[in-house]
């Protein structure tokens, strides 16, 4: 149930323009070819696609998610902080990598949900209220299994006519390093739910997941700190 506290404060936000912020879900089809697993093992995912607490309360929610971390990724610098990835001065974007186990669900799953709910790909270095090369929309394959599963989803959905505007999804063709964020950033949509940000921004994502994902959904969210615990 609700809180009362929250229950105001989503009322107010319902009649605020800031609302409108909020990017909308679109239906898309699956990839029409998967990658196939690489191992017996866990592999990951790492995308990009605005501010990294949306992304990552989405896919904590998600079954066969193990681990579900907020980061930088795609720079040349050594190494990355909020504070310096924020000023837009550098070439990281604010990332999130998924762990998953792909004999629960598929890295095509993985993408579907990224260009469905968690974020709009047709916005370029942007996402809602948040704007700069930070926030662009950018897969950073593991394997060229997964890229050349990204890249001909790109094409296969840009084909369809789903998206009003051209997607301008990028796909980085080299490896490159993932950088934990900060621990303050981990976990933060379920530890500050009434947040307006996360009210207005990301509650909204995981709750088109509930609703367009169902066969994948789960109700209590996989958190880096519990996946902490268990390492």
């Amino acid at each position: 149930m609700m809180r009362p506290s929250a229950l105001l404060l989503a009322t107010a936000l319902a009649f605020s323009p800031l609302v409108a912020l909020a990017e909308s879900a679109v239906t898309i089809p699956p990839p029409a070819a998967e990658a196939p697993a690489q191992s017996a093992g866990l592999e990951t995912a790492v995308l990009a696609g605005g501010c990294f607490w949306g992304i990552q309360a989405v896919y904590q929610h998600v079954k066969g998610v193990t681990n579900a971390v907020s980061g930088y990724a795609g720079g040349a610098q050594k190494d990355a902080t909020y504070d310096v990835v924020s000023s837009g001065r550098t070439s990281h974007a604010e990332s999130v990598r998924v762990t998953f186990n792909p004999r629960e669900i598929s890295y095509g799953k993985i993408l579907q949900i990224y260009f469905a709910v968690a974020h709009d790909p047709t916005q370029l270095n942007r996402q809602g209220p948040d704007s700069g090369p930070q926030y662009r929309s950018e897969i950073f394959p593991q394997n060229e299994a997964q890229q050349k599963v990204a890249q001909d989803y790109i094409a296969q959905l840009d084909k369809t006519g789903v998206y009003k505007r051209p997607i301008v999804t990028k796909t980085n063709t080299m490896k490159v390093p993932f950088y934990a964020a900060e621990g303050y950033h981990q976990d933060y949509a379920t530890k500050h739910p009434y947040q307006p940000y996360i009210v207005i921004n990301d509650a909204p994502k995981v709750e088109n997941l509930k609703k367009m994902f169902p066969d994948v959904w789960r109700d209590q969210p996989v958190t880096v700190a519990e996946a902490d615990k268990g390492n």
